[in-house]
């Protein structure tokens, strides 16, 4: 116990996710009380609440709401993860219910777990022994990420056992809290309420259909015909979902079957949502706590738990929550729909004012095992231990890395005789996703650029990979196709303008590396053929691809006046996107930082030696200078611009999710400042983002796989994505090509008179 104590004592810092008062609904009365019970408990305890918005700026969040998070705007559950990361917490404790999350099946906050590297819990107040595909997919993935579950009653640790496999120490059963309150006579608090001389059955909760008051309406008759002074309160604001579908009709309809039973008299709807204190004087008000609830499968309910905690003789359905917190002759249980049974016990209970008391004392002496006291203190250890098994990621030793030789296999691996496929699971090739331009463009290139490669496998694969392109072409829309489905079917007449940039991009390096004269010939063809369609494109990234093959094209056909105009006019283009968008820390041609960033500054400086332009070469080295200082990690390791900084208005870049594109176009824009300046300082920025695959990075794990040439597809909070996808091969492979033509480069250039000047 010293030892559990001890950890306990070390735990300063904890994130909380779930709905929180004032929301009006039962998880948000839970998560408050935990916060409160885990404030008591540890009062120098340091907890972030995360409040579910399902509709934000309706509730007044008191102080202790650190920030709320959107139900339905998938990136407020990143934002919140990027808060939770930065705050100091040592785990996160998440409350799951199924529709308190947005996406399908609220997989959204699969999306908050996966950013966050701290251990989680997760309390689960729903566990379907049926769940859909979709709620098995998502709680599947829950179980995944957490390290301890918990389940407040045992069924729900033996459905997760029997249908998710899961069991064993990361499940632990701690029942759901409740109030420290005195065993109380109802007697007392009845004048509070206008109740003297009743008899008082109490049913409490937010008013839905699920709750059964229609079988205890069906009951009154019976009830008050031997118990005359009994009166039955229907205490709860009805659900909002409820109200918000047909209002308050469904309380009219049982205001209306109550006077049709002939017992409207002996029926009180209080139509509130009730603070907490409040609601345990109506609890401690009654003589009688009934839960007719029609779900058999409901495995937590909060207000059974409450009922229970102040010692009130129950009548309850046989659901599974009341099924075991009322064994043992803790409670009567009745039923589904069983009127004329709840009628009979109740009766026999309010006829018998002894056997009544003993049932409460009885059910009091059970929910003394329950305290909100008892429960934070169970959840703290299980935290401590979490926080104590979470392993410490030791800094590797620097030492020279070596770079890659390329490596074909796992490109060959990802190949068929349609193409380059898109996605993999793992290292499998993952059918479903089909293939596209982009990775048959950047195939391509591989293809020509890659020394070593056998002449037989060279010719093979550059035909198919060319074919895809040339398959792909569209004429009527003048555009190439993107996607294509496995069967070789397209999705689109018309791709987007990033894969029509770079498949240009690809037909001019292709003009440029291929070995044959056959090769070359044909993708000289295309280019002249498609490439007029790219003064139509618009997005910057588009245009840099195509300036980047038309900057290829130049260099082997000097006189090509199309490759000239797209250089220049789109040269023309990002000076004056640069000049609208710098500022005086921001030196950049968009207000905001995405993906494959360093193609906009090598563009330029690919532009600036095609044309004998100075002036696009220092800006091209300028903008890439100042990314470069954007993508450095305090330690001075490369750091990818990830996916979850784009998009943010003069922002700085987070930290994750990291890829592998970016550090290849590094790698590529770094040649080419070398190329045009001289300045060996280029070489060793070029090999500082090559490293990154290869594991000098924020995580200390290499992408790289030595022994096939693979891949991993990027870097997240909690470790590597394990997949293989072909944007990441290919970045790879075409990175080692880039840092190998490097060293060979950095042999014939003796300085920096190599600079346009």
């Amino acid at each position: 116990m010293t030892e559990a104590i001890d950890r306990i004592s070390h735990i300063k810092h904890l994130a909380l996710i779930g709905n929180f008062l004032p929301r009006q609904c039962g998880i948000a009365t839970y998560t408050t009380d935990v916060f409160e019970a885990l404030k008591a408990a540890a009062p120098d305890l340091v907890v972030d609440v995360y409040a579910m918005d399902d509709y934000p700026g309706r509730y007044d969040y008191p102080d202790a709401v650190t920030g709320s998070i959107a139900q339905n705007d998938r990136s407020s559950y990143l934002a919140a993860a990027r808060s939770i990361e930065a705050s100091g917490a040592q785990a996160v404790w998440l409350q799951h219910e199924y529709g308190i999350f947005g996406g399908v099946a609220g997989d959204f906050i699969l999306g908050l777990l996966d950013r966050l590297s701290l251990p989680v819990i997760v309390t689960l107040h729903t566990i379907l022994e049926r769940p859909n595909a979709d709620q098995r997919r998502v709680l599947e993935g829950l179980l995944r990420r957490a390290s301890r579950v918990i389940a407040m009653a045992e069924k729900g640790r033996d459905i997760l056992q029997r249908i998710h496999g899961v069991g064993g120490k990361a499940v632990v059963m701690i029942p759901h809290g409740v109030p420290d309150r005195p065993l109380a006579d109802p007697a007392v608090f009845k004048p509070r309420f206008g109740w003297e001389g009743r008899r008082t059955v109490l049913t409490f909760g937010l008013l839905a259909p699920s709750k059964g008051i229609e079988t205890m309406i069906d009951a009154l008759p019976a009830i008050v015909a031997a118990q005359p002074d009994t009166l039955y309160i229907v205490l709860g604001a009805t659900h909002p979902n409820l109200v918000a579908h047909e209002g308050e009709a469904y309380r009219e309809r049982l205001k209306a079957q109550a006077a049709a039973r002939g017992v409207i008299d002996h029926v009180q709807f209080i139509d509130a949502f009730v603070e907490h204190e409040h609601l345990i004087d109506y609890l401690q008000a009654a003589d009688i706590y009934a839960t007719p609830y029609i779900n058999p499968a409901q495995i937590t309910s909060g207000t059974l738990s409450y009922a229970v905690g102040v010692g009130k003789a129950v009548v309850s359905t046989p659901y599974v929550h009341a099924t075991e917190i009322l064994a043992d002759g803790h409670g009567v249980l009745v039923d589904f729909g069983d009127s004329a049974g709840f009628a009979r016990e109740i009766v026999a209970l309010l006829g018998n004012d002894g056997n009544r008391e003993r049932l409460a004392a009885r059910t009091y002496a059970r929910g003394r095992t329950m305290l909100w006291s008892q429960l934070a203190e169970a959840a703290l250890r299980e935290i401590a231990t979490m926080i104590a098994a979470k392993p410490c990621r030791l800094p590797s030793p620097v030492a020279p890395l070596t770079p890659l030789d390329p490596d074909f296999a796992a490109v060959e691996r990802m190949s068929d005789s349609t193409g380059m496929l898109q996605h993999s699971i793992y290292s499998i090739p993952d059918r479903h996703h089909g293939y596209c331009i982009d990775d048959n463009a950047r195939a391509l290139m591989l293809v020509g650029r890659m020394d070593g490669l056998d002449d037989v496998a060279r010719d093979k694969w550059t035909t198919i990979y060319a074919s895809f392109i040339q398959h792909a072409w569209n004429p009527e829309a003048q555009r190439f196709r993107n996607f294509m489905n496995f069967d070789r079917s397209w999705c689109e007449e018309a791709g987007s303008e990033d894969s029509n940039g770079r498949t240009l991009w690809a037909l001019g390096t292709t003009v440029r590396y291929a070995r044959q004269l056959k090769h070359r010939d044909w993708a000289a063809a295309l280019f002249d053929q498609t490439a007029s369609m790219a003064l139509e494109l618009g997005s910057p990234r588009a245009q840099a691809f195509a300036m980047l093959g038309a900057a290829e094209m130049l260099d082997c056909h000097p006189g090509h006046a199309l490759a000239r105009t797209i250089l220049e006019r789109f040269s023309a283009d990002h000076l004056a996107l640069l000049n609208a968008a710098r500022r005086p820390v921001w030196e950049w041609f968009e207000i905001v930082l995405a993906y494959d960033n360093a193609r906009l500054p090598e563009a330029m400086i690919r532009a600036g030696l095609a044309l004998g332009r100075g002036d696009l070469v220092e800006t091209g080295v300028n903008t890439l200078d100042w990314i470069m200082a954007r993508q450095t990690s305090p330690e001075g390791r490369f750091r990818a611009v990830g996916t979850e900084s784009f998009g943010r208005p003069y922002a700085t870049p987070l930290l994750f999710d990291q890829q592998p594109l970016e550090a290849q176009a590094t790698a590529d824009a770094c040649a080419a400042a070398f190329e045009a300046t001289g300045e060996r300082r280029w070489i060793a920025e070029a090999h500082r983002a090559y490293h990154w695959f290869l594991g000098l990075n924020d995580l200390d794990l290499a992408l790289a796989t030595v022994q096939d040439g693979g891949c991993f597809d990027g870097l997240t909070p909690t470790g590597i994505n394990r997949n293989q996808g072909a944007e990441s091969i290919l970045a790879l492979q075409l990175a080692s090509c880039t840092i190998s033509s490097l060293s060979t480069l950095a042999e014939s250039v003796a300085g920096p008179t190599r600079a346009v000047a």
